[in-house]
C-alpha cells in the first residue's frame, strides 16, 4: 500500500505529464513564432552601470564604423577626377555632362564606397531636359557631397545623443552647439562670457519650431530635414555678407540684437521682464489684453519672464507666417481653451485695439466689419469657428493675428491700399530720376 506522500508525488507526476501533452497537443504544427526576431531591448537601468557602459561603447564603435564607410576628402577628389575624365561631349556652356554608359564606368572604378551613388534611380533623378540623355557632372558631385555631409552630421549629432534613441534633449543640443562655436569663423568675435546666452538663443529656435508639443526632445532626423543646421553651418563662411548675417538667426549680430533688446527692456536690471517692461517690445503697440494672456499662459517666475521664455515670444512674433508661431499665438487667443476662435474671443481682443485707437485720437473701427473681414480671409470650415488649421490653411494667419494683438499691425492692414499707392509713387519717382 502506497503512503500519502507517494500518492501525492504520483499525482503530481501524472498531472505534469498530461499537462505537457495537452499543451503540446494544442500546437497546430505552425512553429513560425519561434523564428520571430527579438524586437524589444530594454534600456539599462540607472544602477546597471556595466550594461550602460557596454551600450555606450557599442554605440561608439558602431558610429566609428559608419564614419569610416563615408568618403573622405581624398576619395571625393578622386571621384571628381574620374567624372571629369569620363565626361561626354558636347558641353552645355561651361557645364560638363556625362551619359549613363560612362556613369557606370566611373562607378566601377570609383571603389566600393561609391557604389551606392551609381544607380539608375539616382541617374534618372538628376536627368533633366538634356537632348542626349546626360546628367550634369557638377549636379551629381554636389548630390554626393550633400549625402556625405548629411551622414557626417547625423553621426556627429548621434555622438551627443546620450539616450541613444535617435533624439536630442535640450542639454544635448546645447553641448553640440557650444563645441561647434570654435569651428565657426563668423563667431570668432563673441566674448566667452556671452557663449551661454548665444547657445540658449540658438537652441531655442530648434526647440520652438521642431518641438511644438514641448516634449523636451527633438528627433535627429527632424534636425537634419530642416534648414536650421544649414543656417548655423553657414557661419563657417569667412566672407558671409552683412545682409546674410542680419537675416540669419544664428549669426553674432542677430544674437546680440535679440539679447540687446532684452537688456534694453529690462529697466530694473533684475534679469527678468515684467508685463510693463515687455509692453515696450517692438513698436510698443501690443495690447494689454494680449500681454496679460502671455503672462497667464507662458512660464514665469513670480510674474516675470526669463530670457528663454522671451526667446519663444520673439520667435513667435517675428515668424507669424509659420505654423509653430501661429500655434503659439493661437493658444493665447483661445481664451476659453476650446480649440477654436469664435466671435466672442475675436471681440474680446479687438476691443483693446478700439480702446488704443481712442487713446490715439482715432475713430474706432466697427468690430462687425473687422469680424466679417477676418472670416472672409480665413474661410473656416465651420462658418462660426476658426481653428488653428483654418488659420494655417488660409495663409492669412499673420495678418489676422496682427489685427487682433497689435495696433500697429491693425493700422498697417487698415491702410494697406494707401501704403501700396505710396510705394508705387516712390518707385515712379526713382524711375523718373
Amino acid at each position: 500500500k502506497k503512503s500519502e506522500q507517494e500518492l501525492k508525488d504520483e499525482e503530481m507526476e501524472l498531472f505534469t505529464k498530461y499537462y505537457v501533452e495537452w499543451k503540446g497537443g494544442r500546437k497546430t504544427g505552425n512553429t513560425s513564432y519561434t523564428n520571430i526576431p527579438r524586437f524589444y531591448y530594454r534600456l539599462p537601468a540607472e544602477d546597471e552601470v556595466l550594461l550602460q557602459k557596454l551600450r555606450e561603447e557599442s554605440r561608439a564603435v558602431f558610429l566609428q564604423r559608419k564614419s569610416r564607410e563615408l568618403l573622405d576628402n581624398e576619395e571625393l577628389q578622386n571621384l571628381w577626377f574620374l567624372l571629369d575624365k569620363h565626361q561626354t561631349s558636347p558641353m552645355i556652356g561651361e557645364e560638363a555632362m556625362i551619359n549613363y554608359e560612362n556613369f557606370l564606368k566611373v562607378g566601377e572604378k570609383a571603389g566600393p564606397k561609391c557604389k551606392q551613388f551609381f544607380t539608375a534611380k539616382i541617374f534618372a533623378k538628376l536627368l533633366h531636359n538634356d537632348p542626349y540623355g546626360r546628367i550634369s557632372i557638377m549636379q551629381f558631385f554636389n548630390y554626393v557631397m550633400r549625402k556625405v555631409w548629411l551622414h557626417q552630421t547625423r553621426i556627429g549629432l548621434s555622438l551627443y545623443d546620450v539616450a541613444g534613441q535617435g533624439y536630442l534633449r535640450e542639454s544635448d543640443l546645447e553641448n553640440y552647439i557650444l563645441e561647434l562655436i570654435p569651428t565657426l569663423p563668423q563667431l570668432d568675435g563673441l566674448e566667452k562670457s556671452f557663449y551661454s546666452f548665444y547657445v540658449c538663443t540658438a537652441v531655442r529656435k530648434f526647440f520652438f519650431f521642431l518641438d511644438p508639443l514641448r516634449t523636451g526632445k527633438i528627433k535627429i532626423q527632424d534636425i537634419l530635414a530642416c534648414s536650421f543646421l544649414d543656417d548655423l553651418l553657414e557661419l563657417r563662411d569667412e566672407e558671409l555678407s552683412k545682409e546674410s548675417q542680419e537675416t540669419n538667426w544664428f549669426s553674432a549680430p542677430s544674437a546680440l540684437r535679440v539679447y540687446g533688446q532684452y537688456l534694453n527692456l529690462d529697466k530694473d536690471h533684475n534679469g527678468m521682464l515684467s508685463k510693463e517692461e515687455l509692453s515696450r517690445y517692438g513698436t510698443g503697440t501690443l495690447t494689454n489684453i494680449f500681454l496679460d494672456r502671455v503672462f497667464q499662459e507662458c512660464l514665469t517666475y513670480d510674474g516675470e519672464m526669463d530670457y528663454k521664455t522671451y526667446l519663444d515670444f520673439v520667435l513667435a512674433l517675428e515668424n507669424r507666417k509659420e505654423p509653430a508661431a501661429l500655434q503659439y499665438i493661437f493658444k493665447l487667443l483661445d481664451i476659453e481653451n476650446k480649440g477654436y476662435l469664435n466671435v466672442f474671443s475675436l471681440n474680446y481682443f479687438f476691443r483693446a485695439i478700439q480702446e488704443q485707437m481712442k487713446i490715439h485720437g482715432q475713430e474706432p473701427v466697427s468690430f462687425q466689419d473687422v469680424k466679417d473681414e477676418i472670416f472672409d480671409m480665413v474661410k473656416p470650415k465651420d462658418p462660426y469657428k476658426i481653428s488653428l488649421q483654418d488659420l494655417i490653411n488660409s495663409s492669412q494667419g499673420d495678418t489676422v493675428t496682427s489685427i487682433l494683438i497689435d495696433l500697429n499691425g491693425f493700422w498697417t492692414y487698415e491702410n494697406r491700399e494707401v501704403l501700396v499707392a505710396s510705394d508705387n509713387d516712390s518707385t515712379a519717382d526713382v524711375d523718373d530720376t
